[in-house]
């Protein structure tokens, strides 16, 4: 029995009591009751009633390996090795890298219900509730080596900035690797991170692991502990599935990995540069615990940002720097 079949069961709107639960999912109510208190301890809201069992308050819809293969489009499947679905994982990235030390990777996707060990950039940790967020990572074997994937980070936050405009929602891009959005309060918050793992020859063959933490559904409560505006896809396209949302991503991320070697950030930098949170916009450098100000511009054709400070043109590659809007 794990954490999902036990979801399922709690997640069809009717009452279930402990010896019902047991039955169907074959261990004692003993072990149900266990799993029950580690469905509150990972904050999913479940209502008890004496004599009638346990369901969950609202439903939670679980990832589903067959219903994302089934959405993928004629030009997208070529591309997909496999698909791994997991309850809970350290990292979907690390997972991956391990697939490519043992001799396989390329092409593979992974999605994780919950990871305890995620990270973001500069080795922040990315916190995420069981089942509210799409965790999402793509493993990639490239032939023309580190240079070939510059601004690689800013194509994918374009991709999952239109696959959301699709469904009415108006995100934003924050150099490097941040997708923002407007959430219940109207204020701008952190929808997604992007995470780019790249191993290997610099000039030559090397593995890439493409990670995305995606926002989907954010309690309140979830919320309020975190020290940052946070959004959640749901607050500007309700009606949108997690699995219908990975299946959409892959669609346009994989025929992207495929081809970028050849095409290169050059052409996503439109794309980008219409959708930068903070263009025109005054803002802090943040780089090795200096800040300093500027004035954001474009970002070019490698994917570095440029920035005015007085009459000085400035150029900011990736790496340790943070960009953050001036309060």
């Amino acid at each position: 029995m794990t954490i999902g079949d036990l979801i399922r069961l709690l997640s069809d709107g009717e009452f279930h009591s402990g010896e019902q639960l047991g039955v169907k999912l074959g261990v004692s109510r003993a072990a149900v009751w266990k799993q029950l208190q580690k469905l509150e301890s990972l904050g999913i809201p479940m209502e008890a009633v004496k004599g009638q069992g346990y369901r969950l308050v609202e439903r939670l819809e679980l990832l589903d390996g067959r219903a994302v293969v089934a959405g993928l489009s004629r030009e997208a499947r070529p591309h997909l090795t496999r698909l791994f679905v997991e309850e809970t994982l350290p990292s979907s990235n690390a997972y991956l890298r391990e697939r490519f030390a043992q001799g396989a990777g390329h092409g593979e996707v992974c999605l994780v219900e919950q990871q305890s060990e995620g990270r973001g950039r500069r080795g922040r940790t990315w916190v995420t509730p069981w089942g509210r967020t799409l965790m999402l990572s793509i493993g990639w074997r490239v032939e023309a080596g580190v240079a070939a994937l510059e601004g690689l980070s800013l194509a994918l936050g374009v991709v999952l900035a239109r696959v959301l405009e699709r469904h009415g929602a108006t995100p934003r891009l924050k150099w490097p690797n941040d997708v923002l959005l407007k959430g219940r309060d109207g204020e701008l918050g952190k929808l997604a991170g992007i995470l780019v793992e790249i191993s290997g020859d610099a000039a030559g063959p090397c593995e890439v692991v493409v990670g995305m933490g995606i926002n989907v559904d954010l309690p309140q409560a979830f919320r309020e502990s975190i020290d940052q505006p946070v959004a959640a896809v749901h607050d500007q396209a309700p009606g949108l599935s997690r699995n219908a949302l990975a299946a959409a991503l892959l669609n346009e991320l994989l025929p992207l990995l495929a081809g970028f070697e050849q095409q290169g950030f050059a052409a996503w930098q439109d794309d980008w540069n219409a959708r930068h949170a903070y263009a025109g916009c005054e803002v802090e450098i943040l780089q090795r615990g200096e800040r300093e100000s500027a004035v954001a511009g474009d970002v070019d054709e490698a994917g570095n940002l440029w920035v005015r400070q007085g009459e000085r043109q400035r150029r900011l590659a990736g790496g340790e720097i943070s960009v953050r809007r001036r309060a």
